[in-house]
């Protein structure tokens, strides 16, 4: 069965069929084709316990379980769409209100940032405003990201670790440690949008996705 196809660079049509379920935001069907169902779901893949705990956490996104046979048109508010296909080896991260939809077969959880940096990732949540949690996808399969003005693909190396603002970010894959660092003296921040004042540093092996603005979904 063919993949996820963009159709414009903010639609996006995914087939659905026997042993190809989905899940998706909640209110981003466009239009469909077939016999598709829609189902309001809570738990979006994970076991009860797991949702309860993202709903605890604070990282969820309400999500409708997509079943049947044809065709369905994705996108959501005007933001552009990506797609990520994951071939097992790699887990993603990225806030749940940044997912427009999921294969069924990834697993996904919930992982709390400070287990990523320490102190210094709860500080990332506070400054920037993502919270504390994150969402995780593992597994064999695709999805697909909402960004502002689309993302690039930053890789990071072991000698390459990248920079970026934390508005910016989207999500990041593979063997990657985060951690907030400062560019300039606290009496120089006043005043200062957080791009300036602070960088989100990526390093270890694998892919950072970095929107094309910094607002927020």
């Amino acid at each position: 069965m063919p993949g996820y196809q963009k159709i414009t660079s903010k639609m996006l049509q995914v087939p659905v069929g026997p042993g190809r379920e989905v899940y998706s935001k909640r209110g981003a069907m466009l239009a469909y084709t077939g016999s598709v169902a829609f189902a309001a779901s809570t738990t979006a893949g994970q076991s009860i316990g797991g949702a309860i705990g993202r709903a605890v956490a604070g990282e969820r996104s309400a999500m409708m379980h997509v079943t049947g046979q044809g065709e369905v048109m994705f996108g959501h508010a005007g933001l552009h769409v990506s797609v990520v296909d994951l071939s097992g080896a790699d887990t993603l991260f990225v806030e749940a209100d940044r997912l427009l939809v999921h294969d069924a077969s990834l697993q996904v959880g919930t992982m709390f940032m400070g287990e990523q940096g320490g102190v210094r990732g709860i500080v990332r949540g506070a400054v920037t405003g993502q919270g504390l949690f994150t969402t995780t996808l593992s597994g064999q399969g695709s999805c697909a990201l909402l960004s502002h003005g689309g993302v690039m693909e930053l890789p990071i190396g072991p000698q390459r670790p990248v920079h970026v603002d934390p508005q910016a970010y989207v999500a990041h894959r593979g063997q990657v440690q985060n951690r907030l660092t400062t560019a300039v003296g606290l009496r120089d921040l006043i005043g200062r949008g957080s791009g300036e004042g602070f960088q989100l540093e990526l390093s270890g092996s694998g892919v950072v996705y970095v929107q094309a603005s910094e607002r927020k979904i």
